[in-house]
């Protein structure tokens, strides 16, 4: 890379709720080069994104190899002579009300979609970075609640769910065995429970429905029971640790980004109901397949190693989600009132 060029830099699945907030942030010094199908994320995500010179969205599917120098619109961006410095890879789907009918996308983004990451990598000699989640420490176990990353955790290989639970811990093998093989530099951060503006609508993902249907004063559903207890980290926090986790010099293997604060689902959607002013009520349903109790995370080592820690309080990033959900409302096709 010539002196004074910015990074070029991949994000697949840059459409999606983290990816957006990511290429957000990385175009302050870098140019962005998003990928994405818009099966779970959507194209409003990136709309404010699309008129920045150094940023450029191609449609498409990862799970088919992607050859960055046949596009004419990446010229600018020097590919062929820069190449390419550092690779997120996001791409996944993540629908709880969804999750069945993409199942078999769901397994291909955690097997093929990652070697063609991997790949574009060794092409580049590249860093990249692996968007892997929580679920590969398994279901909370009572009286075993926090994981550190040691923990190998117990996932089911036959589940329902074991494409995502499953391709997550597979997609892990593939990033440490690339490293092993062709020496490229790899990361992996394990995201627990994130929330933030931009989350898909009336899909299951409960604090962007609880803060809709409480605008609406209609009920908010629970997909479980009065027990449901979940850590949340607001996104902005996570797309930080991911920044720092790049940029981490050493090979510190995988770490745990999310908040260590175990909290009962039903205190958080009470909590909206006062700050909407909403006259909503609470009703419970069937538990979804994607949407069920997991663990916490133990974040010593990503304090240690990388400096982090979650900074939003919970009131906060709830009250940031409320308002941009009020001020896209039309878009978000849904009256409050």
């Amino acid at each position: 890379m010539a002196d004074g060029e910015k990074k070029n830099i991949l994000v697949t699945g840059g459409a999606g709720f983290i990816g957006s907030f990511l290429c957000e942030h990385l175009l302050h010094d870098a140019r962005v080069i998003c990928v994405d199908n818009f099966l779970t994320s959507q194209e409003s995500n990136i709309d404010a994104l699309l008129k920045n010179s150094d940023f450029e969205f191609i449609r498409h599917d990862f799970n088919i190899p992607l050859d960055l120098e046949s596009f004419p619109e990446l010229m600018r961006f020097k590919v062929k002579f820069q190449g390419i410095q550092e690779i997120y890879h996001l791409a996944c789907p993540t629908s709880p009300k969804k999750f069945e009918q993409y199942r078999a996308q769901t397994l291909l983004a955690n097997s093929i979609a990652v070697k063609n990451a991997l790949d574009l990598s060794v092409k580049y000699h590249s860093k990249i970075l692996f968007a892997s989640a929580s679920v590969v420490y398994g279901p909370r176990i009572e009286g075993n609640k926090s994981y550190k990353e040691e923990y190998h955790g117990m996932v089911n290989t036959l589940s329902p769910r074991a494409c995502y639970d499953e391709g997550k811990r597979y997609a892990e093998t593939m990033f440490e065995t690339y490293h092993k093989i062709y020496g490229i530099e790899t990361k992996i951060a394990r995201i627990f429970r994130t929330y933030g503006p931009r989350m898909a609508l009336f899909d299951g993902q409960m604090i962007p429905d609880f803060i809709t249907n409480a605008l609406d004063n209609k009920e908010l559903i629970i997909y479980g029971d009065e027990t449901f207890r979940t850590s949340l980290v607001y996104v902005s926090d996570v797309v930080d640790g991911l920044i720092k986790l790049m940029h981490v010099s050493t090979d510190i293997g995988p770490v745990n980004l999310g908040s260590e604060i175990d909290m009962p689902i039903v205190d958080v959607a009470e909590r909206i109901i006062e700050m909407t002013g909403s006259t909503s009520r609470l009703t419970f349903d069937e538990p979804l397949l994607f949407m069920t109790p997991l663990g916490l995370p133990d974040i010593t080592k990503a304090k240690d190693k990388l400096g982090w820690l979650p900074l939003v309080r919970l009131d906060d990033g709830l009250k940031r989600t409320i308002d941009f959900t009020i001020a896209h409302k039309s878009l978000l096709g849904f009256k409050a009132g």
